[in-house]
């Protein structure tokens, strides 16, 4: 559920009775006009069959297309063809002067004028569907749906929260808490009524109406204008753009009526996703704001549709009086896409949980190993002290090692390294100097992440760019590419780090080994000297054998630790 992480901070964030407070404030202070969009007019309805038509004509006007046959060399129900085009023509040209002219089937300035309004208006919802529903439309379903049906949404929530599940069924494993959290969504699903399929259909449907609406190729129509100067504009042949008008009309006949108040609501909240961080920012205003963006940008549809005939245009230039515009498919699918959603919200939230609770199990551990000592986390990370932190893979490692660094390592086991690497004298040169690079290496670790810590503060480069980035006005979709750019780059930098500590560790554990005279391979020899550095005691030796076992503890719980973030 990678891209619906982004919608926790306002979509997710927002409880049902804020999401319904936002609705009623919407449906208050809306001055949107539930007239329809498009409206058929008696003029508009097509002729069925043209031939029909004119046999069911009184016999004297049959009788004078038949003589007018025999002047124009036609066909009488021709003949009535043309002359119901003419009418056509003749109405559309009273209807909307300047538009067409049926007689050179010539688009004329007038059309090119409302397809421009059309387009420049509907724009705002072309950049509202991107910023919100072609991100996740899952989440977004799941966001309307909470609308649409409430009652269902709530007991979805609340039966699949695997907090509740495993408080219900404490002992059972993992694999059959999912099985119980499936079984109580298809359960949930199973309450969706008729009056709510309808609801989420017509909002669905909407949608897609919105979607092909504002990414119609209004500049392919727009381009095939030029200048005409009989018209003293811009115009264009009908018959050119024919398929165009045609992809127009069916749009256009689909969006007959205005979206409902949910799905608006649902654009508008996903839309300020991005800017819920900057600051006076006002989540009413900003609603309104687009409200009455949205509001204007309908009533120019509805304008368009008044004032442009399109599919008597066409009938006009295709001279097919019983073209009729068809409705465009779209919606059916929300339903999958919102059993989908939960399906993949669950195993987001399982996982989620299971994290949660192998973090709290290692922090548990951290407890006794770091001698009591409380995890010291890096500054500037996403915690629960600071959840706009950066989310860099790898800093709960990083705090791991820093608290270890002084608990443990510089508190005990220096104490035991520094007479070996000041006084040791290895049989073998390259076991001196595996030592001494991997005993820097563990001396420096502080630094290293400390440096680390800076570079992700918030005047650090890292730190900076990932500010810089998210107050960025790119698009989405560019914005959350440069976001993981840095992301990267920091994770690759903690990445280095703890490779560098796993490495020195495990060399400590081979190169002690070797000291204490337990590697079988024969590559790491005992100190010439480990008598005289050992002393009459046996705590030296017990010291190195408790600094193996600390060192391959750490390997372990780097490991676990590793395994919990990727979720393995």
């Amino acid at each position: 559920m990678a891209d619906t992480e982004n919608f926790k901070k306002l979509a997710a964030g927002l409880s049902m009775e804020e999401r319904q407070n936002l609705l009623e404030k919407l449906k208050s202070q809306s001055q949107l006009s539930g007239e329809p969009l498009y409206r058929e007019e008696k003029a508009a309805v097509p002729v069925a069959d043209m031939a029909s038509e004119y046999s069911g004509l009184p016999w004297y006007y049959r009788l004078w297309f038949f003589f007018l046959s025999f002047f124009k060399a036609k066909a009488p129900a021709e003949i009535y063809a043309d002359y119901q085009v003419a009418g056509l023509g003749q109405a559309i040209e009273e209807r909307s002067p300047g538009l067409y002219d049926y007689q050179k089937d010539l688009l004329l300035p007038a059309f090119y004028r409302q397809v421009e309004r059309l387009k420049t208006a509907i724009r705002f919802f072309y950049s509202t569907l991107d910023m919100s529903v072609n991100q996740d439309r899952g989440a977004f379903f799941s966001f309307l749906g909470s609308l649409e049906m409430p009652d269902v949404h709530k007991r979805l929530e609340a039966e699949t929260d695997p907090g509740l599940i495993v408080k219900q069924h404490p002992d059972t494993p993992e694999m059959e808490l999912r099985q119980i959290a499936f079984k109580a969504m298809d359960e949930g699903l199973s309450l969706i009524t008729e009056n709510y399929r309808n609801a989420m259909y017509s909002a669905a449907r909407s949608l897609n109406c919105l979607k092909g609406l504002s990414s119609f190729l209004f500049d392919r129509l727009m381009m095939a204008f030029g200048f005409h100067a009989p018209a003293n504009g811009q115009a264009c042949s009908a018959a050119v753009v024919r398929e165009l008008l045609v992809s127009l009309n069916n749009i256009l006949v689909s969006l007959r009526v205005v979206p409902p108040m949910p799905l608006l609501e649902s654009l508008f909240v996903f839309t300020l996703q991005e800017r819920t961080g900057e600051s006076g920012f006002d989540m009413n205003r900003e609603l309104r704001l687009l409200l009455a963006k949205a509001e204007e940008s309908l009533e120019v549809v509805r304008e368009f549709n008044k004032q442009v005939p399109l599919a008597w245009i066409i009938r006009c230039s295709t001279r097919n009086m019983s073209f009729s515009p068809r409705e465009i498919s779209g919606g059916e699918d929300w339903f999958v896409v919102y059993r989908d959603y939960w399906k993949r919200r669950i195993e987001s939230l399982f996982a989620d949980y299971m994290r949660d609770r192998r973090r709290q199990d290692l922090l548990n551990s951290f407890r006794y190993f770091l001698k009591g000592t409380s995890l010291k986390i890096l500054g500037n990370t996403v915690s629960e002290s600071n959840p706009d932190g950066l989310p860099i893979k790898g800093s709960f490692g990083l705090s791991f090692l820093l608290t270890f660094y002084s608990a443990v390592f510089m508190a005990h086991i220096n104490k035991l390294l520094r007479p070996v690497l000041i006084d040791g004298e290895f049989q073998k040169k390259e076991n001196r100097v595996e030592f001494t690079e991997s005993y820097n290496n563990l001396i420096k670790l502080e630094d290293d992440i400390k440096k680390f810590e800076r570079e992700i503060s918030p005047t650090g480069d890292y730190g900076r760019r990932y500010a810089q980035v998210r107050q960025d006005i790119s698009p989405l979709p560019v914005k959350r590419r440069k976001i993981q750019i840095v992301l990267d780059e920091a994770e690759r930098d903690a990445a280095r780090i703890l490779d560098q500590a796993r490495a020195a560790s495990r060399s400590m554990v081979n190169i002690l080994d070797g000291i204490l005279g337990r590697d079988s391979r024969g590559k790491y020899d005992s100190l010439s000297n480990l008598a005289k550095l050992a002393g009459k005691g046996n705590q030296f030796m017990t010291g190195l054998d408790e600094t193996i076992q600390q060192f391959q503890r750490v390997l372990s719980l780097l490991d676990d630790i590793d395994a919990m973030e990727n979720g393995r």
